[in-house]
């Protein structure tokens, strides 16, 4: 096995140990109980618009690794045929392995192999060019392409990158270059509005803001390092001030990510303004621990879950989710306070 390649398996590994510590955010959200929801579970529609994409469920499988020879071809192959199975998107893991070593591609395409007409999204770091890029949308077949920004975990990487600039070119250049949509996405620090309104102006539609709260890829680099960079360790926005202030910016759609573990935090993403949520260390907790079978019985009963949730709210759709009263409180509240989003906008909306 290649350094890269033991490299992300070593990932896998404490992923594991570094990811569900509800530090999320969603602990500070509490949506405003309904008496006379007038609704049925019947009635619930979950399919939602991303962009210019169409999700029959607003819950998707993330990215979580790529590129660990046989080890992750097997996990790749078991998230994709779980969404097939769920009728869910799924995401791959960074494909820059495969594009520079071809022996890498299989672990990649089996997604593909088993999840015939499924959504499926490829995902490159944002040093790719506009070639590579289109190499990995036709290495899977992929409907949309992940470029994600990994900047603290680049620099925790004893191997990692150590220059960023440029970044935003290359990404408008992608949005220009090729024929799916580009989600751009954080790997678990969150983004804040600026940085998204910069993302839009580029021409991006939508971004994923995987906030501080789920995989913690400081961590799992500082267990790699003999000396560790500590400071980074409790670095980021969280997810849930996170959909806030990306959705805060005009014309994007927003997925929540960054330690959703249930339907309860999808749908508290959903009512912050996402249009989506992505889940990647909980369902891979999920099948290594308990196997294949639990991980499908996990994806259908949180889609169980949501729909219970929605008609208990009264909301019949992922767009009547969105306007949901919420009250926001403690840390998060303090957060977006200070950082001029307005919390009353969540809490007193009109009903209708």
């Amino acid at each position: 096995m290649g350094k890269r390649a033991q490299r992300k398996i070593e990932h896998i590994q404490h992923a594991l140990t570094t990811g569900q510590e509800r530090t999320n955010g969603f602990n500070d959200i509490t949506f405003v109980h309904q008496s006379l929801p007038n609704l049925s579970v019947q009635k619930i529609d979950l399919s939602t618009k991303v962009g210019e994409l169409t999700l029959s469920s607003p819950l998707f499988i993330n990215a979580m690794t790529g590129g660990g020879g046989e080890d992750t071809a097997l996990i790749n192959e078991a998230l994709s045929r779980a969404a097939s199975e769920t009728n869910i998107a799924v995401a791959a893991g960074s494909q820059m392995s495969a594009i520079k070593d071809k022996s890498e591609r299989h672990s990649y395409e089996i997604m593909r192999k088993v999840n015939r007409t499924g959504l499926i999204f490829g995902n490159l770091g944002s040093e790719a060019t506009v070639e590579q890029a289109k190499i990995a949308v036709d290495m899977i077949e992929a409907n949309a392409l992940q470029i994600h920004l990994n900047v603290v975990q680049e620099l925790v990487m004893p191997e990692g990158d150590r220059d960023f600039s440029g970044a935003l070119k290359r990404i408008e250049q992608i949005v220009k270059e090729i024929d799916v949509p580009v989600i751009v996405k954080e790997v678990g620090f969150g983004m804040n509005r600026e940085a998204v309104a910069k993302l839009r102006d580029a021409g991006v539609t939508i971004v994923d803001i995987g906030g501080y709260g789920g995989t913690n890829f400081s961590k799992i680099e500082n267990m790699r390092r003999q000396k560790m960079l500590q400071y980074f360790n409790e670095w980021g926005i969280s997810t849930a001030a996170s959909i806030a202030e990306a959705a805060s910016v005009d014309h994007i759609s927003v997925i929540g990510s960054g330690g959703i573990q249930d339907a309860l935090d999808i749908a508290k993403s959903i009512a912050l303004g996402a249009s989506a949520a992505g889940t990647a260390g909980h369902f891979l907790r999920v099948y290594i621990e308990e196997g294949y079978d639990s991980l499908v019985q996990e994806i259908n009963q949180m889609v169980e879950d949501l729909t219970i949730i929605m008609t208990a709210l009264g909301k019949g759709s992922i767009k009547e989710l969105q306007n949901a009263p919420i009250v926001i409180s403690g840390e998060t509240h303090h957060w977006l306070t200070e950082r001029g989003i307005d919390t009353k906008q969540y809490s007193i909306r009109k009903e209708g």
